[in-house]
């Protein structure tokens, strides 16, 4: 038991007076000497009760602060830092390959083809370019531009017939020169500068002339107009030629020993010699 000292009870006492609760009965029931004993038993005060209506609210979090962005990797801020290309050059830009088709096209453009059998010559000139020169100019085989393949055929028969047989049938029949044996600069001997491969059976009969039309008047500048050759463009490499036409027909056979029927050629009927079916010596 704790004694209360009389001043707090006396205050206790004049405050319960002034709000009307009797002073003097809280004294009569407080025990002689001040002392205030606690029930043992005294039953706690009841909770009270939970309010009714809706939960009042709560104030919400407060957001946490955003994360700072990830740095761009290099190769994307290299990109962002790059000068970009100005829309006035643009238009420029998407002609370029237009005109990088024109230029590779003037560069490689060979000028006006020829119709006929020196422009179907042109073409099958490519199985002849590995050895004697994409532009006729030689390497392994021999050149034929500046005229050289003429001084060594002077007839196109004995071209035509060399490019049919090749070397390997040459040296079989024995034949030491193919071309001409008078040829300014020495003969050329059969197989000195390696070995031909016969195209007879290779190429057909229009495009082994074809592709000598080709070396002799395009490679090699033979003149058309000119006295010398005048008459055998006329006869085998024009395209009003008879006789071309004949072999590209079938009409005439190269490898055959039968004599070609004189061919029109303008006013006149022209002798041609014949190819044979076996490789003889070249002409002057």
């Amino acid at each position: 038991m704790t004694e209360i000292p009389e001043h707090l009870l006396k205050r206790s006492r004049e405050r319960r007076s002034a709000i009307g609760q009797g002073g003097d009965d809280a004294s009569a029931a407080t025990p002689a000497g001040g002392a205030v004993e606690k029930a043992p038993n005294a039953t706690p005060a009841a909770a009270a009760p939970p309010p009714s209506g809706p939960a009042g609210r709560t104030a919400a979090a407060e957001p946490s602060a955003p994360q700072p962005p990830k740095p761009d990797p290099h190769y994307v801020t290299a990109y962002k830092e790059r000068r970009k290309v100005p829309f006035w050059a643009m238009a420029t830009l998407s002609l370029m390959p237009v005109w990088g088709f024109m230029y590779v096209r003037a560069l490689t453009d060979g000028g006006e083809v020829s119709a006929g059998p020196i422009g179907e010559g042109a073409e099958v000139y490519n199985n002849c370019a590995s050895c004697h020169g994409a532009g006729g100019g030689g390497g392994v085989g021999y050149a034929f531009t500046e005229g050289e393949v003429l001084k060594t055929f002077p007839n196109i028969e004995d071209q035509i017939r060399y490019v049919y047989y090749g070397t390997e049938q040459y040296n079989i029949a024995g034949v030491e020169v193919y071309g001409n044996p008078d040829r300014d600069g020495g003969a050329h001997q059969t197989g000195v500068k390696g070995v031909m491969p016969g195209f007879g059976g290779q190429l057909s009969d229009e495009e082994i002339v074809a592709v000598i039309c080709h070396e002799r008047y395009t490679l090699a500048g033979a003149d058309p107009t000119s006295e010398e050759y005048e008459t055998e463009f006329e006869t085998w490499c024009s395209e009003e030629s008879v006789l071309f036409e004949e072999v590209a027909t079938g009409a005439v056979v190269l490898a055959s020993d039968n004599a070609i029927e004189p061919v029109p050629v303008g006013e006149s009927m022209i002798e041609v010699t014949r190819i044979g079916s076996a490789p003889i010596p070249g002409r002057s």
